[in-house]
């Protein structure tokens, strides 16, 4: 296998990461899940499942500091909106007929 083969592999599909099982107090069994990057440095978490009683849930992980960027981002981009309406208004309000 070359060097080529290995990085499009990589890239094509990256490695989904299960973490090691852990036994909780009342029998639930926990497996993390992550997404690796495509060559392997770092991995970013996906989810848990969650086994209890011979039934498997999955709880998706949720990136409130990736939800709140967004949020900031919209904001910044509906005030430039805003300045450069207000900036650039065209002239005709300031015409009257008299």
């Amino acid at each position: 296998m070359t060097i080529r083969d290995r990085l499009e592999e990589a890239v094509a599909a990256p490695p989904t990461i299960f973490g090691e099982p852990m036994e909780t107090a009342d029998g639930a069994t926990i497996i993390t899940v992550a997404r690796g990057s495509a060559f392997g440095r770092s991995a970013r978490p996906v989810g848990v499942f969650v086994v209890h009683d011979g039934r498997a849930h999955w709880t998706p992980t949720v990136d409130s500091n990736r939800i709140a960027q967004l949020g900031e981002w919209i904001g910044l981009l509906t005030g430039v909106i805003a300045a450069l309406a207000i900036l650039r208004r065209p002239p005709w309000p300031d015409l009257r007929c008299r």
